[in-house]
């Protein structure tokens, strides 16, 4: 049996093909390949029936399915390594530092926005429930990974895994609060702004709702995973203030340069869906 992989200019498909096969001789010419491709954001065909003459190795992703994997995606890296901080910038004794989830925090806005715009908010708020219920099972996975005990092979790496995860499930339970109250808001203002300007002014509505959103988001989070009970009040607010204003400027200027790929995002989603009607 013979993997053979096609690869033409926006498909690529996989066939396999045994040579005892009597419905193709040597030497006949291969099917037309019907593969790898990022197709529209609604199946033309409401059914959920295979195409004729498609083959079944084919690998075909809706536009939107990829949106949300990547939403999907960037929640998950955030959830599960986030606790690392790395230093970001240095202004003379003062070390700024961000967590990895810099990265990937300001793109889930960023995803909300295209939808809003695309799809409608009610589809962006259905896209964040599904990201919440991500959050929810990541939360109640570490405190069962991490309540089981270990075997005599992993006892030796238990108590690293334990503190790993230990710290995960109260930012996955900070972040489930936080991220859900930003997230609609986001939503909200970004529609209302829509609602006000139309169309136009994309760069505006989407920055304004980010900018607004990610400060609900940074504060809440900070507060809920980093505030610490055995501390006096005064110590733990400075502390915080300390991480949520570099933070969330941090996040604000993500923000802006992600606005070309929200642009991006809007152009491709409306063309595809043009061509559909």
């Amino acid at each position: 049996m013979t993997l053979r992989v096609f690869i033409y200019s926006q498909h690529v498909d996989m066939f396999i093909h045994a040579p005892e096969n009597p419905g193709r001789q040597p030497g006949d010419a291969w099917p037309k390949p019907k593969g790898l491709s990022v197709r529209g954001s609604a199946p033309r065909n409401s059914e959920s029936k295979d195409a004729p003459g498609v083959s079944p190795w084919s690998f075909t992703i809706q536009k939107f399915d990829l949106l949300v994997a990547v939403y999907i995606f960037c929640i998950a890296v955030a959830e599960l390594m986030g606790a690392k901080t790395f230093p970001l910038l240095t202004f003379g004794g003062y070390t700024l530092n961000a967590s990895v989830a810099i990265f990937v925090i300001p793109l889930l806005f960023s995803i909300n926005d295209i939808i809003t715009e695309v799809f409608g908010k009610e589809r962006a708020r259905s896209v964040v429930r599904a990201g919440l219920v991500v959050i929810f099972f990541i939360l109640l996975f570490s405190l069962l990974a991490t309540s089981l005990p270990p075997s005599s092979r992993f006892a030796e790496v238990e108590r690293a895994y334990d503190e790993i995860f230990h710290r995960s499930a109260r930012i996955a339970a900070a972040s489930l609060i936080a991220f859900a109250i930003a997230e609609f808001l986001d939503i909200y203002i970004f529609a209302a702004l829509r609602t006000r300007l139309g169309q136009r002014r994309l760069w505006l509505r989407t920055n304004a709702s980010n900018f607004i959103s990610q400060f609900i988001d940074t504060g809440l989070f900070m507060f809920l995973a980093f505030y610490a009970l055995n501390r006096p009040v005064g110590d733990n607010m400075s502390f915080l203030v300390s991480l949520i204003i570099p933070y969330w400027l941090l996040k604000c200027f993500m923000s802006v340069i992600e606005t070309p790929f929200v642009y991006l995002g809007v152009r491709w989603f409306r063309q595809e869906r043009s061509e559909l009607r």
